[in-house]
């Protein structure tokens, strides 16, 4: 698992620190910082809640598929 590149962008794009993230779904600083890092792998659940606090779905935070799919426009 590596670097949740776009995640740490699409908070970034709603202005919102790991912390107001973190306080959002109920998780700590430092678990946002993990899955950034793809040093954690988040439950089902607070995946659904991320992306329900940042307006994206699974697939464009979370979907890895393959490196052409993850280029793609969308």
């Amino acid at each position: 698992m590596g670097k949740n590149l776009r995640l740490k962008a699409s908070r970034a794009s709603k202005d919102m620190s790991q912390k107001q993230l973190a306080d959002a779904v109920g998780v700590t600083r430092q678990t946002i910082i993990a899955i950034e890092n793809g040093d954690y792998n988040p439950t089902l659940r607070l995946c659904i809640d991320i992306c329900v606090t940042l307006g994206k779905t699974l697939d464009q935070l979370f979907w890895e598929g393959t490196k052409d799919e993850q280029n793609e426009p969308g």
